[in-house]
């Protein structure tokens, strides 16, 4: 398990006791944390639709493969001077059935505008973007990061629109409290990894910054009526997790990666429960 923002690289060969041929088996992302932010943004997004039918199930499993998509479009970017059968294969795959359910479900809303188009939008461009970072080894820097949090937590309007047939406010607000939300880890995590050429306290400050700016969001989202009063105090679970990370900043920076992953993941359910409470109706 690690936390959601590491995108390490790892060794891209698998143990084959089947004996089947390599471009045979199926690739599998390796990065665990985005799954637990596709999954609690996606079930923010149907608990606010307040209803699960099998369209829900169908963009489930959409938002699922077009995730494993760009896996091995990424792992080929950076293996470019070859080509390698199982990453083109397995590509295809996922994202031929990713498209496949993606365009019955903007055909069955029978509208020529409807708001998934923009949701495609966001998902195509976030891999054009991600793929460029790739090309030129920046994808673990914070614009890259944040546009990936922003894009798969896009998976909340998408559950909502394709269960209730029309975009909302609540929607839109519950994608920019899970992209808040799950951004946050970016700047904490970096507080483990100062580089050479960077100021000591360089990785404390941007972490204040986004915190602050981010509250500022949340408290304009509920303002303006995008979220609720109880939705708008889930944000409270993220500054209460950055600080106690600070009190504990020493141990924080220096213990296994394991046990910053349970922290993110602990976090996230919880934000998960509260939030989803927050968006159902309250006689349930």
């Amino acid at each position: 398990m690690i936390p959601p923002i590491t995108r390490i690289d790892l060794k891209y060969t698998q143990p084959n006791p089947a004996g089947i041929p390599t471009w045979y088996r199926p690739t599998i992302s390796p990065e665990h944390g985005i799954y637990v932010v596709l999954l609690v943004s996606f079930l923010t997004g149907a608990a606010a639709a307040q209803h699960w039918t099998w369209a829900t199930t169908l963009a489930l499993i959409c938002a699922f493969c077009g995730f494993q998509a760009e896996h091995p479009v990424v792992v080929q970017i950076r293996q470019r001077k070859s080509l390698k059968p199982r990453f083109l294969l397995w590509g295809g795959i996922y994202g031929g059935t990713a498209s496949a359910i993606a365009l019955y479900l903007y055909w069955r809303t029978g509208e020529p505008f409807s708001p998934l188009l923009w949701i495609y939008l966001g998902a195509i461009v976030t891999l054009i973007v991600d793929s460029i970072s790739v090309l030129y080894r920046e994808q673990k820097s914070i614009f890259n990061e944040l546009i990936t949090f922003a894009a798969v937590c896009l998976v909340a309007p998408f559950a909502y629109i394709v269960t209730t047939g029309h975009i909302s406010g609540v929607a839109i607000g519950l994608w920019l409290m899970n992209t808040l939300f799950f951004s946050s880890s970016i700047f904490t995590v970096k507080l483990r990894k100062i580089k050479k050429d960077e100021l000591p306290n360089a990785s404390f400050q941007r972490l204040i910054i986004y915190h602050l700016f981010a509250t500022g969001i949340v408290i304009s989202l509920y303002n303006f009526g995008f979220v609720s009063l109880f939705t708008a105090l889930t944000f409270g679970i993220v500054l209460g997790k950055v600080g106690c990370i600070l009190w504990q900043r020493k141990w924080y920076c220096t213990t296994k990666i394991q046990h910053v992953a349970m922290i993110e993941t602990l976090s996230a359910l919880l934000f998960c429960i509260t939030a989803a409470i927050s968006v159902l109706p309250v006689h349930l």
